[in-house]
């Protein structure tokens, strides 16, 4: 993963603060960051994570960013995410999930470290799956070509992503891209 922590966080609190929270659980957080990089690649070329994606039942998901949630989730005190998002555990008849909350706002100086491009698509992703339950996201991605075409476990290659209608960048150019960011 080729992305700094402070802009790692600052994601995290985007969707935390653009998003309703009653549904942000950690498979739907997950969602969100599959949609982040792969609309961000299949419009301008490039993912913002740079995160290796695995395809699971629930569909893909970052395989070091939810690592980093998981550890946040089971014990603040040894994440590096302490000063960015804490989970409350919700556990009813219908439901079992931990619930992603943030620590803080989204500030002017979390902003400042994105394109103008990567606002634009957590714009998006909010405006989209925001107020939607994690059914609805996870119904969303199973339609993309990255889960309907790799089996559980595989790991998701990024150019797959110019299999689905609305990627505009050819595959050659992601291929390029991906040499050189490895």
């Amino acid at each position: 993963m080729k992305i700094p922590p402070a802009k790692l966080k600052a994601i995290l609190l985007y969707f935390c603060n653009y998003t309703d929270t009653k549904f942000l659980g950690k498979t739907k957080l997950m969602k969100l960051f599959y949609f982040l990089d792969f609309m961000h690649l299949k419009q301008y070329g490039s993912p913002v994570t740079f995160d290796t994606y695995v395809k699971m039942e629930h569909g893909p998901i970052p395989a070091i960013i939810k690592l980093y949630v998981d550890t946040a989730c089971e014990n603040i005190d040894e994440s590096f995410l302490f000063d960015t998002i804490y989970c409350e555990r919700i556990k009813t008849i219908d439901i079992r999930m931990y619930k992603i909350l943030p620590v803080r706002k989204f500030a002017e100086k979390d902003k400042k470290l994105f394109s103008v491009t990567e606002l634009e698509i957590l714009e998006k992703i909010c405006a989209r799956y925001g107020n939607k339950n994690t059914a609805y996201i996870e119904e969303a991605s199973h339609k993309e070509a990255a889960y309907q075409k790799t089996c559980i476990g595989q790991t998701i290659p990024y150019t797959i992503a110019t299999e689905d209608e609305d990627c505009l960048v050819e595959k050659e150019n992601i291929e390029l891209l991906m040499k050189i960011y490895s």
